[in-house]
């Protein structure tokens, strides 16, 4: 509970025995959560049994994808008032959680916390990480006029905003599609400088070429999907509109 508001954690992993424990031991210890779901994304390894017996609820994932887990998890959900997106691999600083919450307290919709150059550690990105997120964030500010500056996976959202966002993706657009409905449905969204370390274990976006060239594509494809959304301006349009500022 933070300040009156029930708080409900939602982990997607897949094959992350050797951090899970850890990630739920920190949310348990802050106190502020009420619950955790973690959604076992087709894991080879022990990282459902490890979430169990911490006290997690477990759900499981067939289809392997970021926004499958997600959606998979949040499916057990009927009420909560916010919803704090964790990853399971240990990246994130839990303790800077608090910083997502008091935004959402002042009355954003959406809290993001962005992983700035100055407070992340220099192996916790790769360089294609780094140039792809600034490419989609190009991409989105070209078509839409908004200035994003990271899709990081640390994010706190009102839980009947979130509903109203109607998400789709099932892979990897899933941030990005998070924030692009935020902006199509002019939602108040804040993004919160935040702390990013190294990972534990391989990532199996970066740590790979074809997760990379994947995750590029889920990412391009899920903004031309909302720019060509019927009923609202084409893709076409945008642009000119974007190269006459």
């Amino acid at each position: 509970m933070y300040k009156g508001r029930h708080l409900c954690a939602v982990i997607p992993a897949r094959d992350e025995a050797a951090a899970i424990g850890r990630v739920i031991t920190r949310l348990t210890a802050g106190g502020l959560v009420d619950r955790i779901i973690v959604c076992d994304n087709a894991s080879q390894d022990t990282t459902a049994q490890i979430a169990t017996r911490l006290g997690a609820e477990t759900i499981y994932e067939a289809k392997i994808g970021y926004g499958a887990a997600c959606a998979r998890a949040l499916s057990l959900i009927e009420h909560t008032d916010i919803i704090v997106f964790v990853d399971a691999d240990d990246s994130l600083e839990l303790d800077e959680m608090p910083l997502l919450l008091e935004q959402i307290v002042m009355g954003a919709d959406l809290a993001i916390g962005t992983r700035i150059p100055q407070w992340r550690d220099k192996a916790s990105m790769t360089r294609a990480q780094i140039y792809g997120n600034h490419f989609v964030a190009r991409l989105i500010r070209m078509i839409w006029g908004k200035t994003i500056i990271d899709f990081g996976p640390f994010r706190a959202i009102r839980f009947d905003r979130l509903r109203q966002l109607r998400l789709r993706d099932r892979r990897f657009g899933w941030t990005v599609e998070m924030q692009v409905r935020a902006i199509q449905c002019q939602l108040k969204w804040v993004e919160v400088p935040v702390h990013y370390q190294r990972r534990t274990g391989r990532s199996k976006i970066s740590g790979n070429p074809r997760g990379i060239l994947l995750a590029g594509f889920d990412m391009i494809s899920t903004i031309l999907r909302l720019a060509l959304n019927p009923g609202r301006k084409t893709l076409a349009t945008r642009l000119m509109t974007a190269v006459k500022r």
